[in-house]
């Protein structure tokens, strides 16, 4: 069985859709785009500088400052997979982006402090004033 290619709608057509209109790109990448193929170009040609390229910078302070709150896991943005990596210790765990990162890191913070007077608190009657 075989089916014919269907011919494309012409544009007097009401379920006729144009493309929009986008303006030709001036090298292999946008210059301001956030998608993850042009960044990855854009950096490409990029220095490293201190072993990062600088198309990452805000991913690579945001990880160090993670970092910081949680001393006792090595956090970091893996340039080559656009992804965020914590090693903790049941292993290596990636994030998409901040806000995976930190959910995947709550089972790691430290309990709330135990805290006496909340206990005596609880107990203790306050007088009626009148």
């Amino acid at each position: 069985m075989q089916n014919p290619i269907p011919s494309p709608r012409p544009s007097s057509d009401p379920l006729y859709r144009s493309l929009p209109h986008r303006p030709a790109l001036v090298g292999p990448a946008c210059t301001v785009c956030d998608h993850p193929s042009c960044r990855r170009r854009r950096a490409q040609r990029l220095p490293r500088l201190g072993g990062h390229r600088s198309e990452y910078s805000r991913e690579h302070a945001q990880a160090a400052q993670v970092q910081r709150q949680y001393r006792h896991l090595i956090i970091w943005w893996g340039e080559n997979t656009q992804s965020f990596w914590v090693a903790t210790p049941a292993g290596l765990e990636e994030a998409p982006d901040v806000d995976a990162l930190l959910l995947k890191l709550w089972p790691h913070t430290d309990p709330p402090a135990f805290r006496l007077w909340t206990e005596k608190a609880a107990d203790s009657r306050v007088p009626a004033l009148t």
